[in-house]
């Protein structure tokens, strides 16, 4: 009987805790979860901001004169850098969508084609916001 009751040696296992605040400068998280985390933000951007573009694209089609207004007041470098933020939350929020979109038909989720698929997200969005932000500061 007391060979059946005898004691099993535990292994040394590694213990896992929470990430403590002074830790946070050492911690380095991967490229998905930047995506991602730049996803949600920029869904939030965009949806937060979608009552205000769409305002001012009514006032905008009212009349010649407010299209005029509108006009001349997005000649401001400060609302060239708004739209700008709404140009890249548009393109990060979509290309990161397609991603997702692939992920759901189960293509891409290993490791090495998750980390791939996430710098092509940043780099089609970044490629993409740096063009429209060259033909709307008036280099092309």
């Amino acid at each position: 009987m007391s060979e059946a009751v005898r004691e099993v040696p535990k292994k040394e296992r590694p213990e896992f805790r929470n990430i403590h605040v002074t830790e946070l400068s050492n911690y380095r998280m991967p490229l998905a979860s930047i995506v991602s985390i730049l996803h949600r933000i920029s869904g939030f951007l965009i949806f937060g901001l979608l009552p205000f573009v769409l305002y001012l694209l009514q006032e905008s089609l009212r009349s010649e004169i407010s299209f005029a207004h509108y006009q001349g007041f997005i000649t401001y470098p400060l609302v060239k850098l708004i739209i700008l933020a709404l140009v890249w939350g548009y393109m990060q929020h979509f290309c990161a969508g397609v991603r997702h979109l692939i992920m759901d038909m189960h293509i891409g989720l290993d490791k090495d084609s998750a980390r791939q698929s996430s710098a092509a997200v940043l780099a089609v969005s970044l490629t993409l916001t740096a063009l429209v932000a060259l033909k709307l500061f008036g280099v092309f």
